[in-house]
């Protein structure tokens, strides 16, 4: 069964956005996967489809109202739908690598695309959403950020990528930062590629290649080895 995304957004057309060009666009054009924006306002019941409300407590901004996106979800995902459910949210779990792999390897995601000062949260609870943040900055909507989430998943697909191999050696598959790559001219300003990358010795390069990713990592980002050690790798 082909990977299958249901988007639920203010903004459908926003999507597939940059997804419909390139490998990805091939791969949706093929039916390697597939792609649905569903509009949340759709769902609200007052003549001027309003989605959403003042905050209880008092403070800025507007909140999403849980019953009128609860139905865009349940129209979206019926029951025993086991794609799993996804909140765009920059209180989230930050998205790596392994999450990307395990979605890729799933049969699809329900993405739901916040705006104003965010969701109720009850029906985060009720409808079970997994917030996921793609990093520590504030956008104007889910929306962009459920097309970072998706680029990453898509690629991962079967058949998308030109060589499987591509996705096997980039940076955060083995918890590094992936090592430097070079390519013809041989001389380029008076900086040459590695002797060792154009000796023919396959087992050198790929010594070189582990201990230039292992320094990079251990210079840009510490953070990655901490937890491979945590983790006992």
């Amino acid at each position: 069964m082909a990977f299958h995304a249901s988007i639920l957004t203010l903004y459908p057309d926003m999507f597939p956005g940059h997804l419909g060009t390139s490998l990805a666009g091939r791969a949706l054009e093929r039916g390697d996967w597939s792609l649905e924006a569903v509009q949340i306002r759709d769902f609200a019941e007052d003549r001027h489809r309003t989605v959403d409300d003042t905050p209880a407590g008092g403070g800025a901004g507007m909140v999403l109202r849980p019953d009128i996106l609860a139905r865009a979800i349940d129209h979206a995902s019926s029951e025993g739908d086991p794609r799993p459910r996804l909140l765009m949210s920059p209180r989230g779990e930050v998205l790596r690598q392994p999450l990307v792999r395990e979605l890729a390897e799933g049969p699809g995601a329900v993405i739901v695309c916040g705006r104003f000062e965010g969701v109720d949260q009850r029906v985060i609870e009720a409808r079970g959403l997994r917030e996921v943040s793609i990093g520590d900055y504030i956008l104007s909507g889910g929306e962009p950020a459920a097309l970072v989430l998706l680029d990453a998943i898509v690629r991962l697909l079967p058949g998308v990528m030109g060589n499987a191999l591509s996705g096997q050696s980039e940076s955060f598959e083995d918890g590094l930062l992936e090592y430097p790559h070079y390519t013809r001219p041989q001389l380029f300003e008076g900086r040459s590629i590695p002797e060792v990358l154009t000796s023919g010795d396959h087992g050198a390069v790929a010594r070189w290649r582990r201990a230039e990713a292992q320094k990079l990592t251990e210079t840009r980002r510490p953070d990655l080895l901490a937890e491979k050690k945590f983790h006992g790798e």
